[in-house]
């Protein structure tokens, strides 16, 4: 678990609303101080790397970094919370005209391809706030998600589809954590169709219980 602060509590840092030229230049200070740190924890752990490595590497000032973050554990969260947010509402912010209720094949290609940064985030002993992260955006992405394509009717929505939403970004960041250990024996495109296979084997089963349920209802 995130020891440093809650996944709910690590700060949305929203770029500041001043101007294009400004938000940009925000925008760049922030990649490159990310893109520093993950080149350093790919040559040590995070505990042997210091505020004035990432600053030097990324070529920023001590003021450019502390204006943005606390300190790195704060730049490391954050830099994992923003690019997580961005996959997780990969699909909605498309507007994709599919069933698909996650970007499966995008995600698992991307984390497939960074072995040094997994490697980096494992010594690190941050994978799993990789994950509790991951669970907790792509939760809410899928929820969203299910809303834009329509699954269920207005009259048809129920209270915790939060719940199901969260469960089922619980399955597919455990089945992302399964196919990285198991060292990618399937595509991404194969793991993307057994996914939503799944998930919809699922939801219409759900939905045909509360058929079910209700027809019992009204005969009582």
């Amino acid at each position: 678990m995130i020891p440093h602060k809650s996944m709910l509590n690590v700060r949305k840092r929203g770029l500041p609303r001043r101007s294009v030229k400004a938000d940009r230049r925000v925008r760049r200070t922030r990649d490159r101080l990310g893109q520093a740190l993950r080149k350093l924890m790919e040559e040590r752990p995070l505990e042997k790397i210091s505020v004035q490595d990432v600053i030097e590497l990324a070529g920023v000032s001590r003021s450019a970094f502390y204006a943005h973050y606390d300190d790195k554990v704060d730049l490391l969260l954050s830099d994992m919370d923003e690019f997580l947010e961005r996959m997780a509402m990969l699909l909605v912010v498309r507007n994709e005209q599919s069933d698909r209720i996650a970007p499966v094949r995008e995600f698992f290609s991307h984390v497939g391809e960074a072995v040094e940064t997994r490697g980096a985030l494992a010594r690190s002993e941050r994978l799993q706030d990789f994950f509790d992260l991951a669970v907790e955006h792509f939760g809410r992405g899928i929820e969203a998600r299910l809303k834009q394509i329509k699954w269920r009717s207005a009259s048809d929505r129920q209270p915790g589809s939060d719940l199901v939403a969260h469960a089922l970004a619980g399955a597919f960041i455990g089945l992302l954590n399964s196919w990285t250990r198991t060292g990618h024996g399937q595509s991404a495109e194969s793991m993307d169709a057994l996914f939503h296979e799944l998930v919809w084997a699922g939801l219409t089963g759900q939905r045909s219980r509360n058929a079910r349920v209700a027809g019992l209802r009204e005969e009582g």
